[in-house]
């Protein structure tokens, strides 16, 4: 299993030649770092560590900073932890960047979901309301809170309470495109969390690789005006002659 630490940016959408849409998500994809390796033997069980965005040296620990030394690197403010097959593969101190994925291949994307705050049972966990007309007092509560025996609530009752901030994943998402140069990876559909949340891009437990979409790509080309030469060298030394006429005014006057 491979994977890259990235930042939500938003999303848009691409076009494929044959006319359809595919709403994407932008993903920027700073450099990773391996920050530590694990091995069956030391830890009991195999995987690597990544560490991305640097944090400054004054708000890290010496723990993170003799951590991040042992990678030849500074203190990262995110960390995590990949299980792979051979860690004999990777080196401490090298650099993951958006070409680790290819196009078309599937990818799971984790994510902490947005904050709702503190919200009821209808918004929290999809309950119908009760009538609203007719003299009834019972609208948008949670509902029978136990039974004649226990005499309690029992454990799992689903009631109001703080909504979002969870751990998601999305599975079987597609890889659209793939940049090296701008630092970013198109992947097909939404991931979780806001804008600028962090996210880890994963190779799908479930799914494999499929035929890249063909997309359109828009190419700008800057146009480039060039000056004559004649007409530089003319303007030159009409320049020469102007400031030559200034100079004799000058003379002039102060004689």
């Amino acid at each position: 299993m491979k994977g890259i630490l990235g930042r939500k940016v938003g999303m848009t959408e691409k076009f494929t030649k044959d006319g359809k849409v595919i709403p994407v998500t932008v993903i920027e994809v700073e450099p990773n770092v391996i920050t530590q390796i694990k091995t069956v033997e030391t830890d009991g069980y195999n995987a690597i560590q990544l560490g991305a965005v640097d944090k400054k040296e004054k708000r890290a620990t010496k723990a993170e900073i003799g951590h991040a030394k042992k990678a030849n690197t500074s203190a990262k403010r995110f960390l995590k932890e990949i299980r792979v097959e051979n860690p004999a593969e990777y080196t401490l101190g090298n650099v993951i960047a958006a070409d680790t994925f290819e196009v078309g291949e599937r990818v799971d994307v984790t994510g902490t979901s947005k904050g709702k705050g503190f919200t009821g049972v209808i918004k929290r966990h999809g309950q119908s309301r009760g009538p609203e007309t007719h003299g009834s007092h019972y609208h948008r509560r949670p509902g029978s809170m136990g039974t004649m025996l226990p005499m309690r609530v029992l454990k799992g009752k689903k009631n109001s309470g703080h909504m979002g901030v969870e751990t998601v994943t999305i599975q079987n998402l597609e890889i659209i495109e793939v940049s090296t140069k701008d630092n970013y990876i198109l992947v097909s559909g939404n991931v979780p969390g806001p804008k600028n949340g962090m996210v880890l891009i994963r190779s799908a437990v479930k799914g494999g690789k499929v035929d890249p979409k063909d997309i359109i790509i828009y190419e700008v080309e800057e146009e480039v005006v060039e000056t004559p030469v004649e007409e530089t060298a003319e303007t030159t030394e009409e320049v020469v002659e102007t400031a030559a006429e200034s100079e004799e005014v000058e003379e002039t006057t102060e004689a």
